[in-house]
């Protein structure tokens, strides 16, 4: 005889997760967003959700190879509880839920927020140091299909405001004043829209591609490498305005 307990190593990721994480507030932040007297059974909105995560945390890609990988795998029929003799979801299970129930409700950022509150109990966010970053994704876009938009030049104040604030620091603390700035490039009279995605914006980055994209700007604190905010913008902001 054979256990499921038993085949999934002590040191696992979900084993750690789930013994600090408990996901089951999912149920009452999702409970409004379900009928309870008519339909057939829902899918457990918290085996849903796990599910969901496993999928972005092993980065898999499609809610299909999901399913695929819930069928085989030890540790995620574990995590989610479900025995070796459970039928997996099917992926348009997923996909449904994602479109219909939950395409138009903010249950995404009230989760994300609930789980990093959980982590600052358990003292996995130290809230000392936190670091931001973006990372660009393409968007579904062709590059070359766009119209041009006037834009109101503004000098942007604020970056010479908290470089004053940062020469008077130094100052008051003794340390040498820092270099010079190089003069800020002038801010363009013009921009692209994207026929297609007006949403995304045009980025041109040395070293990087030309073309839409989004930035994922990523707020990480710095004692675990906890995820704490997560902001989108269009490519064509820069990364100092957020």
């Amino acid at each position: 005889m054979v256990t499921l307990e038993e085949l999934v190593p002590s040191d696992h990721l979900l084993r750690r997760i789930d013994a600090i994480i408990d996901f089951s507030f999912i149920r009452d932040e999702t409970r409004h967003l379900y009928c309870e007297d008519n339909g057939r059974p829902a899918l457990d909105p918290v085996l849903l959700f796990k599910a969901l995560f496993i999928g972005y945390l092993f980065g898999i890609r499609s809610e299909r190879q999901l399913v695929r990988e819930l069928q085989v795998n030890v540790a995620y029929r574990w995590f989610l509880g479900l025995r070796l003799t459970d039928k997996v979801p099917d992926a348009s299970t997923f996909s449904q839920n994602r479109r219909r129930r939950f395409r138009d409700s903010d249950i995404a950022q009230r989760l994300f927020d609930h789980v990093v509150e959980q982590a600052m109990q358990q003292g996995l966010v130290g809230g000392r140091v936190l670091y931001t970053d973006s990372t660009h994704i393409k968007a579904n876009a062709n590059r070359r299909r766009f119209t041009m938009q006037e834009v109101e030049t503004t000098p942007q104040a604020y970056l010479a405001e908290l470089e004053e604030a940062v020469v008077a620091d130094r100052e008051a603390h003794g340390k040498k004043p820092l270099p010079p700035r190089r003069e800020a490039e002038p801010e363009p009279t013009a921009k692209k829209i994207s026929d297609t995605d007006p949403d995304s914006g045009y980025m041109v980055r040395e070293g990087k591609p030309k073309g839409f994209f989004y930035l994922d700007h990523r707020t990480v604190d710095g004692r675990h490498a906890i995820i704490t905010d997560v902001h989108i913008t269009p490519a064509s902001v820069h990364d100092s305005v957020p």
